[in-house]
């Protein structure tokens, strides 16, 4: 790295082979791995830690404060994880007191403008589509995708292989391997196209679709129909995943799809 023409504080700790374009600013107390390209009038402020073989496209903002009223100026980081590509004008916010850092894991796509606030965790392999919008402390699941415009509620979970459409509200927690849409969101299958892509046999496709079946197509509520999944259906991972982020939620998970509004 050698550009003349970007500014990097002498406190960063830069691997050699990193690319920095032209008119980017990188702050002190960052760190930037191996491999990774740096796109011009991209801005890393102080508490980046960005992995291996990351693309950063211009105008990007990553580890800016948190828009949080109550922070006051704690140390905290924004973690980057390897192989991830941030697109232009996505906003990464570091962390908070309440868990010190903000995560993205690795081998995601954060699409152009997108937003992730303060203490978000987001999993390996997901994607965050062109101007999604994550309040603080959501937590996205491994291999999740938000479509594009979506506004997420702060607090909420998305569960792993959870796929959730464009322009949609998120104000209840959405479990894994679901599918998710209309206004107020809800339940409108699973995610079965994305499961056999990632090789998912369709035994355990179907397996998965039973569970949501005795969840949102029965007339138990979600406790009767917990306990039925557990008592009727084979143990597996999926399904104590399932059980597990069910009975954890704090907001309260997506509604059932109940035809057309």
């Amino acid at each position: 790295m050698n550009q003349p023409l970007a500014y990097v504080h002498p406190g960063a700790k830069i691997a050699t082979n990193v690319v920095v374009e032209p008119f980017t600013t990188i702050h002190n107390n960052v760190e930037i791995g191996s491999g990774t390209w740096i796109g011009s009038n991209v801005t890393i402020m102080e508490g980046a830690r960005i992995g291996k073989n990351c693309r950063i496209f211009p105008g990007a903002v990553i580890s800016a404060i948190p828009q949080d009223l109550k922070f006051e100026d704690e140390e905290s980081l924004a973690i980057i994880g390897d192989n991830t590509t941030i697109r232009e004008c996505v906003t990464i916010n570091r962390g908070t007191n309440a868990s010190g850092k903000t995560v993205v894991g690795e081998n995601c796509l954060i699409m152009a403008t997108a937003h992730i606030a303060h203490d978000c965790v987001i999993g390996d392999n997901a994607i965050i589509v062109n101007g999604v919008a994550l309040a603080g402390h959501v937590v996205v699941g491994k291999h999740a995708i938000i479509g594009g415009l979506a506004a997420v509620h702060q607090f909420i979970h998305i569960g792993e292989h959870a796929m959730i459409s464009g322009g949609s509200l998120v104000r209840k927690d959405v479990p894994p391997f679901t599918k998710a849409a209309k206004d107020p969101l809800s339940f409108v299958g699973i995610n079965s196209i994305g499961l056999r892509r990632r090789g998912f046999s369709t035994e355990k496709i179907r397996e998965i679709q039973n569970i949501y079946r005795i969840l949102y197509q029965s007339k138990y509520n979600n406790t009767q129909a917990l306990e039925k999944v557990e008592a009727e259906m084979p143990a597996s991972s999926e399904r104590d995943q399932i059980i597990t982020f069910i009975r954890n939620s704090q907001r309260g998970i997506m509604k059932g799809y109940i035809g057309n509004n």
